[in-house]
């Protein structure tokens, strides 16, 4: 992945900048300490340069370390480090030093998975694996899905009359629009949204909708902005092919390209789509592979700290977003 993007590069810089105020919605002071990474020889260079560009001191597979306590060291890999390593890591638990995956430490401070360092056995790992198959937590989740959508659905029925009718005023054609998404366990399902675009919107095939699009209608652009546009899927998540909150649904065709250039893409398929979600709330409509990238980190953050709790702080954001229109 190259972050040669003027975009992604001051969107990435002016997001490293915020969490030396915030944490994950607010409030954490950035631990600045030294931190000792023992990575692979062949993945140094690549945690190096990423690290780097995070700002986050670092040393790599130094072993003169003899003093480890309030010292922090992070392994990379644990299963491809060699013998040595490992054991010059236990030596240092066992000494007062504190050693964790560099991921886990990343996830921390920076409050989003670092996807650029991703990796299997992290994605692997039990904590990861827990949240997903914690199915009573997801029966709950479900049954709150099921009343706050219905709710949600009957509070909203005047804007929904409202939309319809200034869609039909505007422009020809239906009120609202199907689109095939790739949902729970990579299977696709027909999302519903009010139509935002021209008929002709894909006559010259699939893309990404960006800023100032030019298939957009006037009306379009007021609802998209202010998230009207995906009230109809709260009969998507009545259906329980999506959540209220979740990673957003990507058609399967950029979903090809999106799994060849973003580490595990498809990971965020584990567990059900969402209206909304935390890279929604942290970040815009995404236009480019580098924005995917981007969101990327927030989806599998949220896979793996998934609660109620934060379900209820993105809802809050969402909310913020819909009144304020800071949408695009």
């Amino acid at each position: 992945m190259s972050d040669n993007s003027l975009a992604f590069r001051l969107s990435a810089a002016s997001f490293f900048q915020e969490q030396k105020h915030s944490g994950f919605f607010a409030g954490n002071k950035v631990d600045e300490r030294l931190i000792y990474i023992y990575a692979p020889e062949k993945d140094v260079a690549h945690v190096g340069d990423v690290l780097r560009r995070a700002n986050i001191p670092h040393a790599i597979n130094q072993y003169d370390v003899s003093d480890f306590a309030g010292k922090t060291l992070c392994f990379f890999k644990r299963t491809e480090l060699s013998v040595p390593q490992v054991e010059f890591l236990v030596n240092a638990a066992s000494a007062g030093g504190q050693v964790e995956a560099l991921l886990d430490y990343l996830d921390r401070r920076l409050n989003f998975v670092e996807v650029e360092l991703l990796h299997g056995d992290y994605l692997l790992d039990n904590n990861i694996m827990r949240a997903v198959n914690n199915h009573g937590g997801q029966w709950k989740k479900r049954l709150l899905d099921i009343f706050l959508s219905g709710l949600l659905l009957l509070m909203t029925l005047p804007v929904w009359l409202l939309t319809a009718l200034a869609i039909k005023l505007e422009s020809p054609g239906p009120v609202f629009f199907r689109q095939r998404r790739t949902g729970l366990f990579n299977q696709e399902f027909d999302i519903i949204k009010f139509r935002s675009m021209r008929l002709d919107a894909e006559k010259d095939g699939a893309r990404w909708a960006s800023k100032n699009d030019s298939r957009i209608t006037r009306v379009g652009s007021f609802i998209r902005k202010t998230r009207i546009d995906e009230l109809p899927q709260l009969i998507n998540v009545l259906k329980g092919e999506m959540s209220l909150i979740g990673p957003r649904p990507e058609r399967e065709v950029f979903i090809r390209d999106l799994e060849k250039q973003v580490p595990f893409y498809r990971f965020r398929h584990m567990v059900k789509p969402g209206i909304t979600g935390l890279a929604q709330v942290k970040y815009t409509y995404g236009s480019s592979v580098e924005d995917a990238m981007y969101k990327h980190r927030h989806d599998i953050y949220y896979i793996k700290h998934q609660s109620g709790w934060m379900d209820f702080h993105i809802l809050l954001q969402t909310l913020r977003i819909v009144v304020t229109g800071q949408g695009v």
